[in-house]
C-alpha cells in the first residue's frame, strides 16, 4: 500500500513537473511507458480523483495538481535544507529529499520554509512553490537560523546547532563555551571572527565560525 502511494506521488511530480516545464497536455505513454502496470497506476490516479483522462492525454484535477504542488514543495525545501544547511553536494541530494517529500507534515514545511528564509528557489534553480508562511510576507526574508559568519556584526544571538566537517572541532568549540544553547554578541567577522560571551571575548578562525549557526535574540 505504501508503494502504491509513493507510485502515485512519484506520478503527481512527473505530471506536474512536465506542465512546468511548458509540456502542454501530457500523453499517457509520456507518464511512464516503461511501468508494466501503467495503466493501473492511470486508473488509481483517476479513481482518486487526481487526473482527469481523455482518449490519449492525461491533466491533474485541482486536487492532484494541490497534492502535486506540496510534494514539489517538500521536496525542493528538502534540498535546499541539505545543501544550505547540511553543506551537502546538490547533485547528491535528490534521494534524500525524495524520502522527506513523503513524510514532512505542512506545519513542518512551513517550519522549514521559516527555517531557510522563504526561499525562492531549490539548489537546481527550480521554483519553490510559496506556502502559506510566505504570504505574510512581500519580499523575501533573511533566514531564522544562519552561520556565525553571516549574523550581522553588534547583534546578539543564541547557538541553536554546531555542524563540524571534523569531530575535533565539537571539543575544541566546547572547551571554550561554544556550545547550542549559548548566547553571544558578534563583534567582529574579519579577519578572524570575534564573539563576546558573558564577559570573555573569543577569537575564532571563520572556517571554524561556518560550523556555528545562530538565531537572532530579541
Amino acid at each position: 500500500m505504501e508503494m502504491e502511494k509513493e507510485r502515485i506521488d512519484e506520478a503527481l511530480e512527473l505530471l506536474w513537473v512536465m506542465g512546468e516545464e511548458g509540456y502542454g497536455e501530457v500523453k499517457r505513454f509520456e507518464l511512464n511507458s516503461d511501468d508494466p502496470d501503467i495503466e493501473q497506476l492511470i486508473l488509481s490516479l483517476k479513481s482518486g480523483g487526481l487526473v482527469s483522462v481523455g482518449d490519449s492525454r492525461i491533466t491533474l484535477t485541482e486536487k492532484g495538481n494541490h497534492l502535486a504542488r506540496g510534494l514539489i514543495r517538500r521536496h525542493r525545501l528538502a534540498e535546499r535544507l541539505f545543501t544550505d544547511v547540511f553543506d551537502l553536494p546538490k547533485d547528491a541530494v535528490c534521494e534524500d529529499a525524495c524520502k522527506m517529500e513523503h513524510i514532512l507534515s505542512e506545519e513542518l514545511t512551513d517550519s522549514v520554509c521559516t527555517f531557510l528564509g522563504h526561499p525562492p528557489t531549490c539548489p537546481h534553480g527550480k521554483p519553490i512553490p510559496r506556502g502559506e508562511c510566505c504570504k505574510k510576507y512581500a519580499v523575501d526574508v533573511r533566514p531564522v537560523v544562519v552561520r556565525l559568519t553571516d549574523f550581522e556584526v553588534g547583534q546578539q544571538g543564541k547557538i541553536v546547532f554546531i555542524t563540524p566537517s571534523e569531530a575535533a572541532r565539537i571539543s575544541r568549540l566546547s572547551s571554550i563555551g561554544i556550545i547550542p544553547g549559548t548566547t553571544l554578541r558578534l563583534l567582529q567577522r574579519k579577519p578572524s571572527v570575534v564573539l563576546q560571551i558573558d564577559e570573555t571575548t573569543i577569537a575564532i578562525d571563520p572556517e571554524l565560525a561556518r560550523d556555528i549557526f545562530v538565531k537572532k535574540v530579541v
